[in-house]
């Protein structure tokens, strides 16, 4: 007979356990037997730190994919930047123009004309007056060189020619290998002439579309999102476009302030090519730490090789106070409050572009940055839900865009 303590037979004839709980416990069965999970058994720090992790692995990936893409387009990518940057500057100007009540392609004439008239102007004026002085300068650089080679030998450091040798040697490679840094970069426009043509022939022709039809062109790139994002796509473009023509006005400020101050020092102390001068720092300006370094060192160089080391001396001091100004003063604080973007920060990515992607960086690091910043801050701050909507992304305005044309019904 088989043992039946603990069970039963039901109404239907089945066997069944008696006694519940109690006989569950006599057999030496848990009373309750609980399911952890593993996400559960760990502690809440590794759960939250886990979820950030992948969370910036993915972002990482895709800003690696994006900075990959940058690179194998660049030769499309750098032309175009450059293209916004003037066209934030010359779009105000444009619609200045046709405010007055300008054609609009008469305001578009001009503002391209006045833009290759402007700094073809300087470029020529500086040459000009290189040109002239190139003689000069030449006798003067090949006297300097020799009076301080002579020194160097005669002098209280007494160097023998083959020291001096074997230390330029290595004074021009250490220069090369930094120079490709900024020289080259990731970002790199070519190397060759005909990618420089290029790129220059497809920024003036993204620059002409961009005074064209920039709304229009904006427009389209709104209506690839969906319906729901587009508000706030749209928003954060206007205040990214605003960012970006403050950030144009601060640095031609900047830029001129550098020019003027570095300029008339050079006037002031008697020194030849002031304009050329004036003009490279003018145009150097708009590359942070780089065009500082070079023209600033260009014009102690003519100091010391047409009035001496005292000279020199001052014109160093000179660009040092000026460049002391832009670089704590002008572009940190001036530069910070017109883009919206710390001081610190303002330093960190220019550093951080020109260390990554060499010219190209230093120059689009602070507009990227701040450009980026002002759009996740208006897309944060919900300020998009409840500002009034434009709606002319809805409809195309242009058949420019329209990629693909619909193909027209005919009845069945």
């Amino acid at each position: 007979m088989a043992d039946t303590e603990g069970t039963g037979t039901g109404a239907d004839g089945r066997v069944r356990p008696r006694g519940g709980l109690f006989a569950r416990h006599r057999r030496g069965v848990p009373a309750a037997v609980t399911t952890e999970s593993v996400e559960e058994s760990l502690p809440r720090g590794v759960r939250v730190a886990g979820a950030w992790s992948w969370r910036l692995l993915a972002i990482g990936a895709v800003i690696a994919v994006v900075i990959f893409l940058v690179i194998q387009l660049r030769l499309i990518v750098i032309p175009l930047l450059i293209a916004v940057l003037i066209g934030a500057l010359l779009v105000p100007f444009a619609a200045f123009l046709q405010r007055r009540h300008w054609p609009r392609w008469l305001a578009v004439l001009t503002a391209m004309v006045t833009l290759i008239v402007t700094v073809g102007g300087l470029l020529y004026l500086a040459a000009w007056q290189v040109t002239r002085e190139f003689a000069s300068l030449s006798t003067k650089s090949a006297e300097a060189y020799d009076s301080f080679r002579a020194w160097l030998t005669t002098g209280p450091l007494g160097l023998s020619a083959d020291q001096i040798d074997n230390f330029l040697s290595q004074l021009g490679k250490a220069i090369q290998q930094d120079s490709q840094i900024f020289l080259s970069g990731a970002l790199s426009i070519g190397s060759t002439l005909g990618h420089v043509l290029t790129g220059v022939l497809l920024t003036l022709f993204s620059l002409i579309f961009i005074l064209i039809d920039g709304k229009g062109i904006w427009n389209w790139i709104v209506r690839l999102f969906p319906k729901r994002a587009r508000p706030a796509v749209d928003g954060a473009g206007g205040a990214g476009w605003v960012t970006l023509t403050s950030f144009v006005k601060v640095q031609i400020l900047v830029a001129t302030i550098d020019a003027v101050g570095i300029g008339l020092g050079a006037f002031f102390l008697g020194l030849p090519l002031v304009i050329p001068i004036t003009v490279l720092v003018f145009l150097g300006s708009f590359i942070p730490i780089v065009g500082a370094v070079l023209t600033g060192a260009l014009a102690v160089f003519i100091a010391l090789v047409f009035n001496g080391w005292l000279w020199a001396l001052i014109m160093l001091i000179i660009v040092l106070g000026v460049q002391q100004l832009e670089g704590h003063v002008l572009q940190p604080f001036i530069m910070g409050t017109a883009v919206k973007v710390h001081p610190l920060a303002v330093v960190l990515v220019v550093a951080a572009g020109s260390l990554l992607a060499g010219i190209p960086g230093a120059l689009f690091a602070v507009p990227v940055a701040a450009v980026l910043n002002v759009m996740v801050h208006y897309i944060s701050s919900g300020v998009w839900r409840t500002a009034p909507t434009d709606a002319s992304w809805s409809t195309p305005t242009t058949a420019l865009w329209q990629t693909v044309p619909r193909p027209s019904r005919r009845p069945r």
